[in-house]
């Protein structure tokens, strides 16, 4: 079975190794103690606080799991080798929509990294496959939910 690499620039790695300290060292502790006392509240077939505390538990669990077998498949994006001849991962470019003459700035991240609204979006995007390996100047039209959208590349930076 392959696994799929994880695309992580390095703010992005630690961010995950954070998350999953925390998880390991603050949120088991606590899960374990609410386990505990839900205990107290008597039969387990109809405690709702013991289920709801073992449900937690599972998913605090379970994001574990996902966030060591993230880190184990993790490709690091080094900034020193991304590259601005063309659009790659870990690089920032700046779109012009090209009907609305408005700039768009847009770091491209993997997937998991990937935050709209920090204007980090992802290579799997509609927009970040559309512009992935083109150069500035090009002209790249993006199939959208509102219709196509023409963006020309302006820029592309570290």
């Amino acid at each position: 079975m392959h696994t799929k690499e994880v695309v992580l620039t390095y703010s992005g790695l630690e961010k995950l190794e954070s998350e999953l300290e925390y998880l390991k060292t603050v949120k088991r502790k606590e899960m374990a103690t609410r386990i505990k006392a839900a205990l107290h509240f008597g039969n387990l077939s109809e405690n709702p606080e013991y289920e709801e505390a073992k449900n937690q538990q599972a998913f605090v669990e379970g994001r574990i799991i996902t966030l060591e077998k993230m880190l184990r498949n993790t490709l690091l994006i080094k900034e020193g080798e991304v590259n601005t001849e063309a659009v790659c991962l870990g690089c920032t470019v700046i779109l012009k929509d090209l009907e609305t003459c408005e700039l768009y700035q847009y770091t491209i991240v993997g997937t998991v990294e990937a935050d709209p609204e920090k204007n980090k979006i992802s290579n799997e995007s509609p927009v970040g496959r559309a512009i992935m390996g083109k150069t500035i100047g090009s002209v790249v039209v993006v199939e959208a939910p509102v219709g196509d959208i023409t963006y020309q590349i302006k820029d592309i930076k570290k």
